[in-house]
């Protein structure tokens, strides 16, 4: 439920910095199993709710959904659009990759979702479960943790008293910066520009991901006839495009586009991001631990980035409440160090990936490239490793958290 700040000392079990696509999963799975959890987000939920298409799109894997549908979730999102079978294809090369669902069952790799239906659908179930509280808008002025437990002084004078503080607030975290922890990280001198495309014909949830010498030019499927757009340039290359009237952006687009689903339309917004990675040194702290873009930030190149930070989500819920219900501190280094070897090695070896792949793809030497093609041209006659790569694409591999699964905590 949604409170105004009007309590002026608080008591939970767990206290969330941030309501977005980390924090509040975190929340609800926790508290739909039992715990008290306050989470502390800045947007109010108006402006959450309005119901704007401001073209951000998430996909979210199999297994993501999975989480989703078991923490009450996923049957609040208003729209979803699966992602039947993946192509993916290296410039002109006439070698390419495709992923056919069918090969793994009938359940799709994914659904793309546009990211205001999710917190729309995040906000319905936050207010279904009594023992969560969610203080929007808020801010901390301070944040204290010790040995005993976590402090968190607000702004309007509420105090919180809590065993764990989950520093769900972003790349830039604050939190993940009071408590000293660095990061590493470089940029790739790259932009994303995200935009959604309507064309003429259906794309049949076919997902697109085209390897073009400045970077990849991924086409998403959505509902109806849309596509999401995520369009990777040099940085200088992404400011005079972003600079360009809508004309001639669109000119632009469909240049790499292609015209396979008829004639091309922009709607709503287009924006553009810098690319760049980063890893936090430590995933935890004394009664803190660190999800999602907190803890790590990746290229854009798979898709995974939402997905990494879900994984997080579930591995965390998982042992917080495994601790909790052996009468143990949710908050403790025990607990903690736990979660951290959980996700730490899984999360190093999918941003060293997708940096490896953003390198190989974007190089042009004529023998890099004959023997990427030629290796996609033999992952696609090999069933078992193409299987284990469509699993992959499914968030399905490795040892996955009980949520990933589908169970409950």
């Amino acid at each position: 439920m949604v409170d105004q700040n009007k309590s002026k000392l608080m008591n939970a079990d767990i206290l969330v910095v941030g309501g977005g696509l980390n924090g509040l999963p975190l929340a609800i799975a926790v508290a739909s199993a039992g715990l008290k959890v306050v989470v502390l987000e800045r947007d109010t939920p108006e402006a959450v709710t309005a119901n704007t298409f401001d073209g951000r799109v998430s996909a979210i894997a199999h297994a993501s959904r999975n989480l989703l549908k078991s923490i009450g979730v996923w049957d609040h999102v208003a729209e979803k659009q699966p992602m039947l079978d993946i192509r993916i294809t290296d410039g002109p090369s006439k070698f390419f990759l495709h992923y056919d669902h069918r090969q793994l069952g009938d359940e799709p790799f994914g659904h793309m979702v546009e990211n205001r239906h999710m917190r729309v659908a995040l906000l319905k179930r936050a207010a279904e479960i009594d023992t969560l509280t969610l203080l929007a808008p808020a801010t901390y002025t301070r944040i204290d943790r010790d040995q005993d437990g976590v402090t968190a002084l607000l702004e309007d004078g509420t105090e919180i008293l809590a065993r764990l503080v989950v520093a769900a607030d972003g790349r830039g975290s604050r939190l993940r910066e009071m408590a000293g922890i660095g990061k590493v990280g470089w940029s790739y001198d790259q932009a994303g520009i995200v935009c959604t495309v309507e064309h003429e014909r259906p794309h049949n949830g076919v997902a697109q991901e085209r390897f073009l010498n400045p970077g990849p030019f991924a086409i998403l499927p959505m509902t109806g006839n849309r596509s999401s757009l995520v369009w990777t340039e040099q940085t200088d290359m992404a400011r005079h495009l972003m600079g360009l009237d809508d004309d001639s952006f669109l000119e632009e687009m469909a240049l790499r586009f292609g015209d396979y689903l008829g004639a091309l339309k922009i709607v709503g917004p287009r924006w553009s991001y810098p690319l760049a990675l980063h890893q936090a040194d430590s995933y935890i702290g004394e009664r803190l631990a660190l999800i999602g873009d907190s803890a790590h930030g990746m290229h854009p190149i798979a898709g995974q980035g939402l997905n990494l930070g879900l994984r997080d989500v579930a591995a965390l819920a998982e042992v917080i409440m495994d601790a909790a219900r052996l009468g143990q501190d949710p908050g403790s280094q025990t607990a903690l160090l736990r979660y951290q070897q959980w996700r730490r090695f899984d999360s190093v070896v999918l941003l060293t990936i997708t940096d490896l792949l953003n390198r190989l793809f974007t190089t042009d030497i004529s023998v890099v490239r004959l023997a990427r093609d030629l290796g996609m041209a033999a992952v696609n006659r090999m069933p078992s490793l193409k299987g284990f790569f469509m699993e992959h694409a499914r968030g399905t591999t490795g040892e996955l958290p009980r949520l990933l699964a589908g169970k409950r905590l």
